[in-house]
């Protein structure tokens, strides 16, 4: 019998210590919300069947969580039916009274730190929370300890000493030097496009409607620029190539927007964990002037990458009047992509 997992992530804390302007769990690490990647965990781990965020309660506040991690958590609590991850505490402990003088030193041997992600059974665990409302009790710092009032036995597996807890301004800055760590496969794939020049009155580039005197052909918008990008990307995942995803000969993207393309490309980074450092493409034609609107396509990619427009370059060149773009015939564009990804062997 598959026994049923949901994973319940709660995120509604104010997070004030954390400072800012909003919750910590909307704040931003290395560019993204910092509740994502506790969802992006959980939702592709093939041992969960629903992730549910909770706007009530605590934070979201380990955004590191492994997939090995979840699935020791998932194990350890089918075998018990309440389970904690911890970890060793490595520093001496003591006890201070109210002036701040030593009054004694605690035996760590037995001490541990204890993490998210909690696991329980389902039932017990509703029990135990309707038993503590009943009785007024709303004091628990975490699930383990009202499973342990509510008479369960909670046994232990093994934490990560890099799911940190993100608390205070200082743990933002060392959670996104933790993430980039966690991020150590960095990979660079590169990507090619052409198109001839056709009837019409725009090129579509990077996103950007450029009017011109003639439009691009294709069986799709003709976007070279988005459409050497998505090459890059999945040549960085080994994944194949933009025809392989999204063949010419299919009626379904006949005129179909680039934009899509390259989502899908950004969305394959993101279901492995992982992230867009750098992105860059060199455009030739001799006509349009990419000039006037680089800015423009550099907005567009950034926003639709999801990352600072900063690590987005776009550069234009001609061919000195030689070879099909330069005698007007088609418009070429070069691009390379800087994907960062989990470590796996």
């Amino acid at each position: 019998m598959t026994v049923k997992v949901a994973a319940v992530v709660v995120a509604a804390g104010r997070g004030l210590r954390a400072g800012g302007d909003l919750p910590k769990q909307y704040r931003l690490i290395l560019g993204e919300p910092m509740i994502r990647p506790s969802l992006a965990a959980l939702a592709r781990h093939n041992g969960i069947s629903a992730v549910q965020p909770v706007i009530h309660g605590d934070d979201a506040a380990r955004p590191f969580a492994s997939d090995a991690l979840i699935t020791r958590a998932i194990s350890a609590a089918g075998t018990s039916g309440a389970a904690v991850p911890v970890i060793a505490v490595a520093d001496t402990v003591k006890t201070v009274d109210a002036t701040g003088y030593v009054t004694g030193t605690i035996d760590r041997g037995h001490l541990r730190m204890v993490q998210t992600p909690q696991a329980f059974g389902f039932t017990p665990l509703l029990d135990a929370h309707q038993r503590a409302a009943a009785a007024g009790r709303d004091d628990f710092t975490d699930d383990a300890a009202l499973a342990e009032w509510a008479g369960l036995k909670v046994t232990t597996f093994e934490g990560e000493a890099g799911n940190v807890k993100v608390t205070t301004n200082d743990d933002f800055s060392r959670a996104e030097v933790a993430k980039l760590a966690a991020l150590s496969d960095v990979r660079t794939g590169f990507g090619f496009d052409v198109h001839q020049f056709g009837d019409g009155d725009h090129v579509t580039l990077g996103g950007v409607r450029i009017p011109h005197g003639r439009g691009l052909s294709g069986h799709s918008d003709a976007d070279v620029v988005l459409h050497a990008l998505v090459d890059a990307i999945l040549g960085a995942l080994s994944e194949g190539d933009i025809g392989v995803h999204f063949p010419p000969t299919d009626a379904r993207w006949r005129g179909a927007s680039s934009d899509r393309f390259f989502a899908f490309a950004v969305d394959r980074v993101r279901a492995r964990g992982g992230r867009i450092a750098h992105i860059d493409v060199t455009i030739v034609c001799e006509a349009p002037r990419i000039g006037p609107h680089r800015d423009q396509m550099r907005t567009r990619i950034a926003e639709l990458a999801g990352i600072p427009i900063e690590r987005v370059g776009v550069k234009a060149t001609t061919s000195e009047k030689m070879g099909f773009t330069g005698r007007g015939e088609g418009m070429a564009a070069f691009a390379n992509a800087t994907v960062r990804l989990p470590w796996s062997d």
